[in-house]
């Protein structure tokens, strides 16, 4: 998302700074174009020095989604969190654009979706810079989110896959192409200062559902979707994380797929044009099928009109 953000911010004629980590394989997104790249670690305030310095807007997308354990997310998400905000506090940043997360809304909390609240915290409380938040929910593309990622290859890899639940969760997962396009309108809207913004999809699905709807546009042979009660997982989760160093099952996978997220986007349509796609569409974008035309109709090698029955 943060190259995608860069491409987008050059074809519309800003001046982009990039803070990326020493030696990160995703720096190559960038070869081409022209940014200003510094490095550093948000976790580390020592090598923030000068980073925000004659900067206007700040994107902070930077976090741990996943981790083998719970002090991971308070360094990453929460003190580089806060080492973000005082940096460009110090800097005179107009407007900072903090990427929380719709896990902040569940019922059941995760020690992510904790940090990710304590960064909304922080930003709320400071006065000094006008700010936005925005919470995605699962995103979804060809080439990402991690989530998404881990929860489609789950399900391509196994003939039998054990599921969440009886997949009652409801999701209005976001095209990753949609959520560029919503961070991109919020540069320079001085409506959305002070205001926090679900960006999802338009179009809410069952966990069981999206399963099936993934398995459909991958192509995958027969599966069995095998219901595991939450309460199993849970117990079994608490165990792993405890005597694994990565537990294939986690309390955080467990909640992510057993609650919902299927906010309220219109704020974002009224405020700054946000108007995303549903995940059927999204899901025929990423990974096309043959549309009923294409499937019932053809050319043969000779040109001449083919019928199929």
């Amino acid at each position: 998302m943060g190259a995608a953000l860069v491409r987008g911010f050059i074809e519309r004629g800003r001046r982009v700074r990039v803070l990326i980590l020493p030696n990160d394989p995703c720096e190559s997104r960038l070869n081409g174009l022209d940014v200003e790249i510094c490095y550093g670690d948000v976790s580390d305030a020592s090598t923030l020095g000068g980073v925000f310095d004659g900067v206007n807007t700040v994107y902070h997308l930077a976090a741990v989604l996943l981790a083998p354990h719970p002090s991971i997310f308070e360094k990453v998400n929460v003190q580089g969190t806060r080492n973000i905000i005082d940096g460009a506090v110090d800097a005179g940043v107009n407007h900072f654009i903090y990427v929380s997360s719709i896990s902040v809304t569940y019922p059941f909390a995760t020690a992510y979706s904790l940090s990710k609240c304590e960064g909304e915290r922080m930003i709320k409380a400071q006065r000094a810079m006008n700010y936005t938040i925005v919470r995605p929910t699962l995103a979804y593309g060809p080439d990402g989110g991690i989530e998404f990622q881990l929860f489609m290859n789950t399900l391509l890899n196994h003939t039998i896959v054990p599921f969440v639940g009886l997949g009652h969760a409801m999701k209005n997962p976001v095209h990753v192409s949609d959520m560029e396009r919503g961070m991109l309108a919020l540069q320079g809207r001085t409506e959305t200062y002070g205001k926090t913004y679900a960006f999802s999809g338009s179009e809410e699905i069952s966990m069981w559902n999206f399963a099936k709807l993934i398995l459909k546009h991958r192509k995958a042979g027969p599966k069995l979707l095998l219901p595991v009660p939450v309460f199993m997982l849970r117990a079994l989760a608490f165990v792993l994380e405890r005597t694994m160093k990565n537990p294939p099952i986690t309390w955080q996978g467990i909640a992510g797929l057993s609650q919902d997220a299927n906010p309220d986007w219109l704020p974002g349509k009224r405020d700054f044009g946000y108007l995303p796609i549903g995940v059927t569409e999204g899901m025929q974008k990423s990974f096309p099928l043959p549309s009923d035309k294409e499937r019932f109709t053809g050319v043969s090698a000779s040109d001449e009109p083919a019928t199929h029955s």
